[in-house]
């Protein structure tokens, strides 16, 4: 990230729904959480194939990020969907964190777990934070013991609810990675409104991440004045004198 831009984010939505359906349920949180982040709202590279849960919410059209079975361990169309996000995230980054909502946050969690194992992503700067809402592990072997092999070592928020039918996924998908926080509410599968003391969390948690990422700039060496460029030369006539006696 460069000094003076802001800190991008990558928010991929829901299934059959759209980058701006996401960017309607963020609106609903405190502004002042991500005031510091550029957040991108992408769509989804399908069209929705059959029927949205927001027909009559929020007008289509609705896409989906790739296709799946109702056990979730057989999908369709995800190295396509997995290849055009690494293309887009080169192309239009660097994203220093990615938010997720359901599927969004399943995919989300595969990428940073895939880069951090060296599968995806070497051109592009690692991954440090994740906001995962109402999200869950893919549940095919072959991706499993890839993407979830070690504890992913990325700061991280869960949101978990507890009538969201994804609860003990998401909570399995929480445990995947290192010291991640975890904020319930007793909603369902939705992005949730806020309460007060999760506001606050989410606040200094978003604002620790951009404290970690100004502690990683680089700090640009001051330029000497006149008299200390003046002792450097002597210094430096000092010691060729001693090297040529």
């Amino acid at each position: 990230m460069e000094q003076g831009k802001k800190a991008k984010v990558l928010c991929l939505h829901g299934f059959r729904t759209s980058g701006n359906f996401l960017k309607k349920q963020i609106s609903k949180w405190h502004p002042s959480i991500f005031q510091q982040f550029e957040m991108v709202f992408p769509d989804g590279i399908f069209p929705a194939g059959g029927k949205s849960e927001i027909e009559g919410i929020f007008p289509p059209p609705y896409f989906e990020w790739f296709q799946f079975n109702k056990e979730f361990t057989e999908y369709t169309n995800l190295d396509e969907c997995i290849s055009y996000l690494c293309d887009y995230m080169v192309k239009n980054g660097p994203f220093e964190g990615l938010l997720g909502f359901s599927q969004g946050a399943t995919l989300s969690a595969l990428l940073i777990g895939y880069q951090s194992q060296g599968k995806v992503l070497s051109d592009h700067p690692p991954i440090k934070f994740m906001v995962s809402i109402s999200g869950s592990k893919f549940r095919d072997p072959s991706i499993c013991t890839i993407a979830y092999k070690d504890p992913i070592k990325v700061k991280s928020v869960h949101f978990i609810g507890e009538k969201d039918w994804l609860k003990i996924p998401s909570e399995e998908l929480a445990s995947a990675f290192d010291d991640p926080l975890i904020i319930r509410h007793p909603q369902g599968h939705t992005v949730p409104r806020l309460v007060d003391a999760s506001v606050e969390q989410l606040s200094e948690w978003s604002s620790n991440i951009l404290e970690d990422l100004k502690n990683e700039y680089v700090t640009v060496p001051k330029v000497l004045d006149s008299d200390e460029s003046t002792d450097v030369e002597l210094a430096e006539n000092n010691m060729v004198e001693q090297v040529a006696a």
